[in-house]
C-alpha cells in the first residue's frame, strides 16, 4: 500500500518548526525549550513581526487540517477523505466491486453493512474520533494564545482566531453527526459530546454536555467566527486553500440543518451563494473519454473535481502537491493500489443511475448498464473488464504531467457551492417554502441540464413527477453529491431513510441497516481512560 503524500502535525508542532528558523531574530531560546510564557510575552509585545512570526505557523496550518492526513497505511482511515468513502458504502447508492467473495477490498467491511459501529474497533470506529479530537486538539493549541484582550484589535490575530474557531465547530460537528443520534430524530434530547475549550494535556476530564449544550456551543464559535472575519476584513477569498467567509458559513448552513434551524441556514446560504454565482458546465463536470473504448483517456486538468482551476464552485480546496488524494486512489476505476485494478470499483446503484434524467449531463458520470471493457493498468501490465456502472467522477488515467502511473496526483475539494444550493432548497422545503425550494432546485437543474435541450426543472425532471419538494431535495441531493463527503449516510441517518438495496441489480450485499444503526458507538478507548464518559 502506498502512503498519501501529505501528513499534518499537530499546531504546537507546526510553531515549533516555525521557530526553529526565528529563533535568532525573535531573541528566545531554541525551539524545544520555548515556554507558553515566552510565546504570551511575544504576543504582548505589540510587534506586528513578532506577532506574525510567532503565530503564523499555527495559524497557516488550520486550513490543513480540513486536508487530513496520519502517517497510515491505509488511506481509508489515514484520511478523511478515505473515512468519508467508507462512510458512502454504508449507505444505498455506492456499491462495491462486481464479485462475490472480494471481503479483502478496502472497505468491504463497510459495505457489507459490519459491525463499524462497535466500540473496540480501532480502525472502522476510533478513526472517526481520533480525527475529530485531533482538530479540536490543534484548535484549543491555537485558541490557548488568543484570548479577547491579547487579540484585541489586531486584523492577523482576528483572522487567526477565526480560523481555529472555525476548525473546532467543524469537528465537534463531525463527532454529532457521527455519535449521536440525528438531533430532528430525537438526537436533541440525548448527550452531546465533552467540551474543552483549552488544550493542557493534564486538564480533567470532562463529562458529556447535552446535545442542546454541545451544539450551542458548536453555532456560538462560529457566530464569533463571523464576527471575527468581518472585523479582519476577510471575506471571500480568491484562495480556495483559505478558510474565508465561505467555509465559515459552509460548517453554519451544514449545523443549522442538521439542527432543523432552517432560518439560520437559508441566510448562510445566501450569503455563499451571492458570492458563488456560478456552477460547473458539462465541460467540466466529472472526466470524459477523449482517447478510444480501447484505449481510454481520461485527462484530469479537464475535471472539475480533479482540478480546482476548472471548477468555480470550489469554497474549499487545495492545489496539486499539497492535496490529499485518498478519494482518488479509492474511487478512480482506473486506479492502482485501492481503484479498478484490484476491482474495487465503486459504482452507483442502478436504482438511482436510472433516476436522473437522459438529458441530464450527471449521468455521463457513470457507465450504464454495460461493461465497460478491457482496460490495461500502467503499474503492472494488469488486465481488468471493468463492469458496468463505473463511476468516471473521479476518473483519471494519467496525472497532470500526462503520466499514466501518477493518476492520483489531482487537487481535492472538501466544499462548493452545489451543495449549499442543495442545503438552502432542504431548508426552504423543511421550513414549509416548498415552491422556493423548487425555484432554487431549478437553479442547479437548468445548469446541469444537457447542451442544447430545454432547461430541466422540477416540474419536467421525469423520475420527480409526484414528489413533495422535501423529496426532490432528497433526490438531488443524492445525485449531485453522489459519492462526496460521506454525504449520503449522513443524510440518511437525518432523513430517516434506513439502508435498503432490495430491487437493485448491481448491489452485490444485501443486508440491511436500520437508521437506529447509524449512530456509532463511543470507542473501548475513550470509555476506559475517562471516567466520566457514557456511552451511547
Amino acid at each position: 500500500m502506498k502512503k498519501i503524500r501529505i501528513y499534518i502535525v499537530g499546531a504546537l508542532g507546526v510553531a515549533l518548526l516555525f521557530f526553529s528558523g526565528c529563533s535568532k531574530e525573535l531573541n528566545v531560546a531554541p525551539p524545544n525549550n520555548i515556554t507558553d510564557q515566552q510565546i504570551k510575552a511575544l504576543l504582548a509585545s505589540g510587534d506586528t513581526a513578532k506577532i506574525r512570526l510567532v503565530i503564523g505557523g499555527m495559524a497557516n496550518s488550520m486550513p490543513l487540517l480540513f486536508n487530513f492526513g496520519t502517517v497510515g497505511s491505509d488511506v481509508s482511515y489515514s484520511t478523511n477523505q478515505g473515512m468519508a468513502v467508507m462512510r458512502s458504502l454504508e449507505g444505498n447508492d455506492m456499491v462495491l466491486g462486481n464479485q462475490q467473495g472480494l471481503g479483502t477490498l478496502a472497505g468491504s467491511v463497510e459495505y457489507d453493512l459490519g459491525a463499524f459501529q462497535s466500540t473496540n474497533d480501532v480502525r472502522l470506529n476510533a478513526s472517526y474520533w481520533n480525527f475529530a479530537w485531533s482538530l479540536v486538539t490543534s484548535a484549543n493549541q491555537l485558541l490557548n494564545y488568543l484570548p479577547n484582550n491579547v487579540v484585541a484589535n489586531n486584523t492577523f490575530l482576528e483572522g487567526a482566531k477565526a480560523s481555529a474557531l472555525v476548525v473546532r465547530a467543524y469537528a465537534y460537528n463531525f463527532l454529532m453527526e457521527n455519535y449521536q443520534d440525528a438531533y430532528v430524530l430525537g438526537g436533541s434530547k440525548k448527550l452531546g459530546m465533552p467540551i474543552y475549550t483549552t488544550f493542557n494535556p493534564y486538564q480533567p476530564y470532562q463529562a458529556r454536555s447535552s446535545v442542546s449544550d454541545t451544539y450551542s456551543f458548536i453555532k456560538g464559535n462560529l457566530d464569533t467566527a463571523i464576527s471575527l472575519l468581518n472585523a479582519a476584513g476577510i471575506g471571500y477569498t480568491s484562495n480556495p486553500s483559505d478558510i474565508d467567509m465561505g467555509v465559515a458559513n459552509f460548517i453554519l448552513a451544514r449545523v443549522s440543518i442538521v439542527t432543523g434551524d432552517w432560518a439560520t441556514a437559508i441566510t448562510a446560504c445566501n450569503r455563499i451563494l451571492s458570492n458563488y454565482p456560478n456552477l460547473m458546465d458539462q465541460a467540466q463536470y466529472g472526466s470524459k473519454n477523449t482517447g478510444t473504448p480501447g484505449n481510454p483517456v481520461f485527462d484530469p486538468t479537464q475535471n472539475g473535481f480533479l482540478n480546482n482551476a476548472m471548477d468555480p464552485e470550489v469554497i474549499l480546496g487545495f492545489p496539486l502537491g499539497v492535496a490529499n488524494t485518498a478519494t482518488v486512489d479509492l474511487m478512480d476505476p482506473f486506479g492502482g493500489s485501492y481503484g479498478g485494478r484490484v476491482a474495487a470499483y465503486k459504482r452507483i446503484d442502478d436504482r438511482l443511475y436510472n433516476e436522473i434524467a437522459n438529458n441530464d449531463y450527471r449521468k455521463d458520470c457513470f457507465q450504464g448498464n454495460t461493461a465497460f471493457g478491457n482496460y490495461t493498468y500502467p503499474q503492472d501490465g494488469t488486465v481488468n473488464t471493468l463492469p458496468s456502472y463505473i463511476n468516471f467522477k473521479y476518473a483519471s488515467t494519467q496525472g497532470f504531467d500526462g503520466v499514466a502511473i501518477h493518476s492520483d496526483q489531482t487537487t481535492c475539494q472538501y466544499m462548493r457551492s452545489s451543495e449549499v444550493l442543495l442545503m438552502k432548497a432542504e431548508a426552504q422545503a423543511q421550513s414549509g417554502d416548498g415552491n422556493g425550494a423548487e425555484a432554487t432546485l431549478n437553479i442547479l437543474l437548468a445548469a446541469r441540464t444537457r447542451t442544447g435541450n430545454i432547461p430541466l426543472t422540477c416540474a419536467t425532471y421525469p423520475s420527480m413527477a409526484g414528489m413533495t419538494p422535501l423529496q426532490m431535495v432528497e433526490l438531488q441531493t443524492r445525485i449531485e453529491m453522489w459519492g462526496e463527503n460521506g454525504l449520503e449516510f449522513y443524510n440518511n441517518k437525518r432523513w430517516n431513510i434506513p439502508v435498503n438495496r432490495t430491487g437493485s441489480t448491481d448491489h452485490l450485499n444485501f443486508n440491511t441497516l436500520p437508521v437506529s444503526g447509524m449512530t456509532i458507538q463511543i470507542p473501548e478507548n475513550e470509555m476506559e481512560n475517562n471516567p466520566k464518559m457514557v456511552q451511547n
